[in-house]
């Protein structure tokens, strides 16, 4: 499986990918950190406890990582966790939606992490 094929069974935007870390070994190393970085876990974990400050800073950081790899899904759903959780915004979301969208998030993450394991066994 290449990179490329590993960005169609996902979802993911490789070109998008490509614009940020530029050279296939890095887009291959760092996709293949993203299920050993921890990055859902946490913020599943925020969910849990529903802290405002944790759910911002662990929604952002999986924001930022999604968004570099091409993951344009789960980058566009914990940014709207984020912007929930933003210091000065208004909440607009019930915690019952938050823990709703968190979910959706761990889905997506679960299929992202099943195809990284398909192309990390066809290497």
């Amino acid at each position: 499986m290449t990179l490329q094929e590993l960005y169609q069974e996902i979802g993911g935007d490789y070109e998008q990918a490509a614009k940020v870390l530029r050279l296939d070994r890095l887009i291959d190393k760092h996709i293949r950190k993203l299920t050993h970085n921890g990055v859902v876990d946490e913020l599943i974990e925020a969910g849990d406890g529903m802290d405002p400050t944790e759910l911002f800073e662990k929604a952002h950081a999986m924001k930022g990582v999604c968004a570099n790899l091409g993951l344009t899904a789960m980058a566009e759903a914990a940014s709207e966790i984020a912007e929930e959780y933003r210091p000065g915004n208004s909440r607009k979301l019930s915690d019952t939606e938050v823990k709703e969208r968190i979910g959706r998030i761990a889905e997506m993450y679960a299929g992202t992490a099943e195809g990284i394991r398909k192309y990390e066994e066809s290497q």
